[in-house]
């Protein structure tokens, strides 16, 4: 942290605390933020801050998108789905995309006009990427789009996606492998286009998660993103690391606002005469949490700085991904139970903080692929 990054900081904090977390609840109802809250974002500067200004962003590294995370989960605001927009959909535009596509779109991405998503998962396939059956066949000067996504996040919302899809058969017959793998940019508005279900979930029921359908979407063959088909695959390794990384940020910060909730309730909360803080069991449960905040916050500022030097390699990055994540699992599902039957009442923080933690062990990859990408490194 620096004088730049506590200032940044401070504006976020401010943001959620103002903008997000009284709307909460009642995103959760809906299952969306409201549209406005994405231009709201723009116009303070919260989004697209790692994206260079000449595109309409920030200016940053990633270090400032790790700020805003990290304030967002301390005020316990996930519904902005704010680190795919920024964090990994900007910058497949920023280091993919021609100039044309990055001036069309990135400005609009910062200012909030614009929503990104990206569709990888498939009903049939979830973390095979290899074998997607969503296809582009080239027909003249366009792309002619089919296939089902799901589990999109700002799905609902999202005005411009970047779709993972097969370009051509390649070698093998039945179109199988990574050799045929293309991204493609596809604005909502094109024909053919048509969302699915906005999907309830276990948690995080403010954030939109929904399915996509593409029939017949035609788009321009300048949408493909890299300088020829078939270099989907490889973008999207290149992209993912910084995608785990911004997870396991989230659930550092996670594990510290869980613990020091818990601090403060059990020193409040009183059982036979006196404070449940007292009682041995709470202190040896909240010092194994609180050694484990710790030791999360060290290796994720590690990773942090070797990200900013550009030398955070595949491995490393799944190695932050599984374990902060299942830290995170582990610690709220230990807290909640200090709160006792409170912690099972879904207006007790602790609640949210067990059900919204329980998807970061599947998205960006699930924590058993991680573990066979550390796997394969060793």
């Amino acid at each position: 942290m620096d004088e730049d990054l506590d200032a940044l900081a401070d504006l976020a904090r401010r943001f959620f605390e103002k903008e997000c977390a009284p709307n909460e609840d009642r995103w959760g109802r809906q299952h969306h933020v409201d549209r406005e809250t994405w231009n709201k974002a723009g116009e303070v500067g919260l989004l697209c801050l790692s994206i260079p200004e000449e595109y309409g962003g920030g200016g940053g590294t990633f270090a400032h998108e790790a700020v805003v995370a990290v304030e967002q989960t301390r005020a316990m605001s996930p519904s902005l789905g704010n680190p795919v927009h920024s964090t990994i959909v900007a910058h497949y535009l920023n280091s993919y995309g021609t100039e044309e596509q990055k001036r069309a779109w990135l400005p609009k991405m910062a200012s909030g006009e614009i929503v990104g998503a990206i569709a990888m998962t498939e009903p049939g396939t979830g973390s095979d990427l290899q074998n997607i059956r969503t296809r582009a066949v080239a027909d003249g000067d366009d792309y002619v789009l089919n296939g089902a996504k799901t589990f999109i996040s700002n799905g609902l919302l999202c005005d411009l996606v970047i779709v993972a899809a097969k370009t051509s058969e390649g070698g093998d017959p039945k179109g199988r492998g990574a050799e045929n793998v293309s991204l493609i940019a596809v604005e909502t508005t094109r024909d053919g286009f048509r969302r699915g279900r906005n999907l309830e979930k276990v948690g995080q029921h403010g954030q939109d998660t929904c399915e996509l359908f593409f029939d017949d979407v035609r788009v321009p063959r300048s949408n493909l993103l890299g300088t020829a088909e078939g270099q989907g695959f490889v973008q999207l390794m290149q992209q993912l690391p910084q995608e785990r990384l911004i997870l396991a940020v989230a659930a550092a910060a996670a594990i510290e606002s869980t613990v020091a909730m818990t601090i403060d309730y059990t020193k409040e909360r009183e059982a036979f005469g006196k404070p449940i803080f007292k009682f041995q069991n709470t202190q040896f449960v909240l010092a194994e949490c609180d050694t484990t905040k710790t030791v999360a916050w060290a290796f994720t500022d590690d990773c942090i700085a070797k990200h900013l030097r550009g030398e955070l390699d595949v491995a490393t990055a799944a190695k932050a991904k599984w374990w902060l994540t299942e830290q995170q699992c582990r610690v709220a599902d230990e807290c909640l139970q200090l709160f006792g039957g409170y912690g099972y009442m879904a207006e007790y923080p602790i609640s949210r903080a067990f059900t919204d933690s329980r998807i970061q062990k599947i998205y960006g990859g699930t924590n058993e692929i991680m573990k066979m990408i550390i796997g394969r490194s060793l």
